[in-house]
């Protein structure tokens, strides 16, 4: 069992459902849950080659994602008659160390206006690390937002790349369990998220407003891969 199907199967056990692992042998599914389900388990990724081997995008994104999305956090709410703003940065490999780094996004967001006199602000922060500011039209509780980030290795917005990653792997696990979908009521695709980790409740809205997906099992769920009782079901 690896480590994505030690996570789901803490997700599903932390739920109260029984569970058999690999109940068919090495076939679909993954998992039997309560003997009538077949949960099929997938990492939700991205990946590049490096020229020596292929890596997980995720491997530089999500330290760089978490010290960015803690910085943000440390301007805490929106003050009465100031802007607040969106964030987003792309970057390239390789990225610069985050004790540099982190000097030089904080001189970017000190820099931005109480007051917007224009929808967007740009910042090159050296080393192919860009960072842009959108104001915000929307009152919001925050001073600034991480709205995406992107990098010369996928691209995209948040949001983007998690509706293109999820369409393949449907279409791959649909292509899987074909032979074996009768023997069970019900199917189910359980993904560790490893680009969005779950999306917190202000991202889980923009999915559902803006993405139409033709899911094709019972019920899809993504799991923050940090921690398996936080999940965002489709």
């Amino acid at each position: 069992m690896d480590d994505s199907e030690k996570l789901v199967e803490a997700y599903l056990r932390g739920r109260g459902y029984t569970t058999v692992y690999e109940p068919d042998g090495n076939i679909p599914p993954d998992f039997a849950v309560d003997g009538a389900i077949g949960v099929e388990v997938r990492r939700l990724n991205q990946n590049h080659h490096d020229g020596t081997r292929t890596r997980g995008l995720e491997e530089t994104a999500i330290p760089v994602w978490q010290r960015m999305r803690k910085l943000i956090e440390t301007y805490g709410p929106s003050v009465p008659g100031m802007q607040s703003w969106y964030i987003f940065y792309r970057f390239t490999r390789p990225i610069p160390a985050w004790k540099d780094l982190s000097v030089r996004v904080a001189n970017a967001l000190d820099s931005l206006p109480a007051v917007a006199a224009k929808p967007k602000y740009s910042f090159d922060l050296g080393d192919g690390f860009e960072l842009t500011a959108h104001a915000s039209k929307l009152s919001l509780p925050w001073r600034f937002r991480h709205f995406g980030h992107s990098d010369d290795q996928s691209g995209g917005f948040l949001i983007e790349e998690i509706e293109a990653n999820l369409k393949l792997c449907i279409a791959e696990k649909l292509k899987k369990i074909a032979p074996y979908r009768i023997k069970y009521r019900e199917w189910w695709l359980i993904l560790p998220d490893h680009i969005g980790f779950g999306l917190d409740e202000f991202d889980q809205q923009i999915f559902r407003s803006e993405v139409k997906l033709t899911l094709g099992f019972d019920r899809v769920i993504l799991l923050d891969p940090r921690n398996s009782s936080r999940c965002f079901e489709l």
